[in-house]
């Protein structure tokens, strides 16, 4: 039996490293088992903080979302306090280009989104001289931003460390016992860890300890350098979210590019096909891009719900709480999922929008 804590952390990723840390910083003993750090989910991100780009239907997730990006730049200027790390952040804005031959994207919610503009083909050919001629204008959200999401995560684990967060790699939790409607320990390869809370925050693994519906969604990316000699092709200082295609540019030089979105199960590696068509898609946005030299190749796994939202709170069990299922919103969402969990946590304190992502609403998929 391994020595007990106030709060049990199952799952090493973003969302488990934001928890801890909160938790910690108000006080509470936190223990994190982590499966496998490097496959965390942040890893295989783009950090795009899009929910203005993505079009996010208006509701709980939306209110989630922007109340989420707006506490970006003051926490990330405490990660990088603690540590001394930098995370990438970078309040870019967003283009989508839109295509004539595509479904046209819905318009922006014209009352929660005043900034929202509309622009021109003429207007972004300007401002974005590579861009493809077959683009005939784009909505710009300057309020969207993003952040490198893997200088982020080791940041946020640093901090976690050096706060005081007890963090254990390599350790699989295998099964979660209970005692009527209280956790009374997980199982792992090195012995029973116990806690008075518990907090299950394992990504795409989630369902494998609790029967509820998360499962993973593979995503396929890869990265462009630019040339120093052809630097002035791609003046791009901000992230085009395209129709079929998003391009992140970073401040080092580096293109992000992604992403496919494939239920395969936990399939591992990169294909040819899903290579294939990122890059026919990112040349057709951005046709210079041809000739970059690719630098790498990665794959990674979104926990994903059938409604593509979190489940976020109260578990079946009175000291257990869900944070988990953030689909393609893991990064987006982190600052604000370590809030509110925390606030539950540690008071009971339920923020109202905790009950839209509660587990019941999918009680039809998979019951608990």
């Amino acid at each position: 039996m391994n020595a007990s804590c106030d709060v049990l952390i199952i799952g090493g990723g973003l969302i488990g490293l934001a928890i801890a840390l909160e938790l910690r910083l108000q006080g509470a003993s936190v223990t994190v088992l982590s499966r496998n750090f490097k496959q965390a989910a942040s890893h295989a991100a783009a950090g795009m903080l899009a929910p203005q780009a993505e079009a996010l239907p208006l509701g709980s997730l939306w209110d989630l979302s922007i109340r989420s990006r707006d506490l970006y730049p003051t926490w990330t200027e405490r990660l990088t306090e603690i540590t001394g790390q930098p995370t990438g952040y970078w309040p870019c804005g967003i283009l989508a280009p839109v295509y004539a031959d595509l479904p046209a994207p819905p318009e922006p919610h014209a009352s929660s989104q005043p900034t929202a503009q509309w622009l021109t083909a003429s207007v972004v050919q300007q401002k974005y001289p590579g861009l493809s001629a077959e683009v005939i204008g784009g909505w710009w959200f300057p309020q969207d931003a993003q952040v490198d999401n893997r200088a982020l995560t080791h940041c946020l684990w640093a901090a976690a460390q050096q706060s005081g967060v007890r963090i254990q790699e390599g350790v699989a939790v295998t099964a979660i016992q209970n005692q009527g409607s209280s956790v009374i320990g997980v199982d792992t390869a090195a012995g029973t860890w116990q806690a008075s809370h518990y907090v299950l925050a394992a990504g795409a693994w989630s369902g494998d300890l609790l029967p509820i519906p998360t499962y993973p969604r593979k995503g396929q990316m890869f990265s462009l350098q630019i040339p120093l000699q052809n630097s002035h092709l791609l003046p791009l200082q901000t992230v085009l979210f395209g129709q079929e295609i998003y391009i992140v540019p970073r401040q080092n030089g580096q293109l992000v590019i992604g992403a496919t979105s494939e239920d395969v199960g936990f399939t591992p590696s990169n294909t040819p096909v899903g290579v294939q068509q990122l890059l026919a898609n990112a040349i057709r946005l951005f046709p210079s891009l041809q000739d970059f030299p690719i630098t790498e190749l990665w794959w990674g796994y979104r926990p994903t719900t059938p409604d593509e939202s979190p489940l976020l709170g109260e578990s079946p069990y009175g000291n257990l709480t869900l944070a988990t299922g953030h689909h393609r919103n893991g990064i987006l969402l982190a600052p604000i999922t370590a809030s509110l969990v925390a606030n539950w946590v540690l008071r009971g304190d339920a923020d109202p929008l905790l009950a839209a992502f509660h587990y019941s609403r999918l009680a039809d998929s998979k019951t608990v």
